[in-house]
């Protein structure tokens, strides 16, 4: 019947043909693959750059931090394990007359570098921050011991204050005559001080010419509008605008002084001097710890007590510098 007829139409321009179904499989919405993976790679790009990084960190910082730990409460030596012995490495520092010895010659030495280190280079920047002609050469000059090997610089104080060396053979001819720089106990640690100092102060220059770059000219032109001389422009503003910059340099001297061991040994000995009386507890780590009959596990607690003061140094300057700023 021609009413009851119905028209089978095709598809027309507009219709979209139905896309086949795959039974047990959720169909995607356009642009929900590509969006999961494009966030998969934000969040591990990052770590795959810094993979490297903590791969040298973990493996040369961090486990052999945590092995000394757990050594430093063991009897180990360099060819035998050892055992769990608790405290006992601990209480035996207590009683031993090397860690004091080391301890006070550690502690000595932060006494005489660190405030040489925090001034002398401040004063050293404020000479060669003008621009005046061959200014750069100074430059140079100044940080060529930063660069040169603590081996060779170490060597050279050597021959120059041997009893044979430079220093006493002037001594000598102006009649003043020999000084045991090297055989003196205390001019022995003072010289290794000066050492220390001298080839610190080109690095700790730059530090502070980087922080002078940032003081305003203003402030030194208004004070000397007010009639403050060079002596009260560098107590009323240099020190002031760069004092940040001095506690990080007296953190970092700090540090490196406590730990100090090429230049005593260099100058010292492996003995650590006459009778031993310079050594510095980084040397008694290295002496105690080495060798084939070395007491890895003492030496392991010598380095802990090492790292526990050289944070204390670090945290009694910084809360210093908190209550200067209260």
């Amino acid at each position: 019947m021609a009413g009851s007829s119905s028209t089978v139409r095709g598809p027309g321009p507009h219709t979209r043909a139905p896309r086949p179904h795959i039974r047990g499989r959720r169909p995607l919405l356009p642009g929900r693959r590509s969006d999961t993976r494009v966030r998969r790679q934000l969040v591990s790009s990052p770590w795959l750059f810094a993979a490297p990084g903590l791969l040298v960190v973990a493996v040369f910082i961090l486990y052999p931090f945590v092995s000394t730990v757990i050594n430093s409460f063991t009897d180990r030596r360099t060819l035998i394990p050892g055992e769990f012995v608790g405290l006992a490495n601990f209480r035996e520092l207590l009683h031993d007359e090397m860690f004091w010895t080391g301890l006070r010659n550690s502690t000595l030495y932060v006494l005489g570098v660190v405030p040489a280190l925090v001034l002398l280079p401040l004063l050293l920047a404020l000479l060669v921050q003008k621009n005046i002609p061959g200014i750069t050469f100074f430059r140079s000059a100044f940080y060529t011991p930063v660069v040169a090997s603590i081996v060779v610089v170490g060597l050279i104080w050597v021959w120059l204050l041997d009893e044979r060396g430079l220093v006493n053979s002037l001594l000598e001819a102006i009649g003043i005559g020999k000084v045991g720089f090297l055989s003196d106990q205390w001019l022995l640690l003072l010289s290794a001080m000066a050492v220390t100092v001298w080839k610190g102060l080109g690095y700790y220059m730059i530090i502070y010419l980087a922080a002078l770059a940032n003081v305003p000219r203003e402030l030194h032109e208004a004070a000397s509008v007010d009639g403050a001389g060079a002596v009260r422009r560098f107590l009323t503003v240099t020190v002031p605008a760069v004092r940040s910059t001095m506690v990080l340099v007296a953190a970092l001297s700090s540090v490196a002084a406590f730990k100090v061991f090429s230049e005593v040994y260099l100058m010292a000995g492996p003995d650590g001097g006459p009778a031993g009386e310079d050594t510095t507890l980084v040397m008694l780590v290295q002496r105690t710890g080495t060798g084939l009959t070395g007491r890895v596990g003492y030496a392991s607690a010598l380095s802990v007590v090492v790292f526990v003061v050289t944070v204390a140094l670090m945290l009694l300057v910084l809360r210093a510098d908190r209550k200067e700023d209260a």
